[in-house]
């Protein structure tokens, strides 16, 4: 049986994966490089810090639907960009990722 914690840490580890992705693709098609560069470095090592303290755990809804907005204002307005971009690309780059991020997304406001 999984237990809550398991469960807080698979989808902590879930987001984190999400986010790498967005931010490696938008990093490798946007910008042209095939190693992120040292500004994307940045940005994925807060973003991961970030989800290393999100308070929800378990029940943690997605960043565009989050109570609570843990970046600062230059991270996440860059965050933004990346997600502008990378989002609707992730649906042919990373399929399963995306599904997930948006099944994730209605079942919380279907909670709601």
């Amino acid at each position: 049986m999984i237990t809550t914690s398991e469960k807080e840490q698979r989808r902590i580890r879930q987001e984190k994966q999400t986010v790498e992705l967005m931010i490696r693709l938008y990093c490798r098609r946007k910008e042209g490089n095939r190693e992120l560069c040292s500004a994307c470095q940045e940005l994925l090592t807060y973003a991961h810090t970030r989800l290393s303290h999100c308070r929800f755990g378990e029940d943690k809804p997605t960043c565009r639907l989050c109570p609570v907005h843990c970046y600062k204002p230059e991270m996440k307005e860059r965050m933004r960009q990346v997600m502008r971009y990378a989002g609707p690309r992730m649906l042919l780059y990373h399929p399963q990722a995306a599904f997930r991020h948006l099944w994730h997304e209605y079942t919380r406001k279907q909670k709601d």
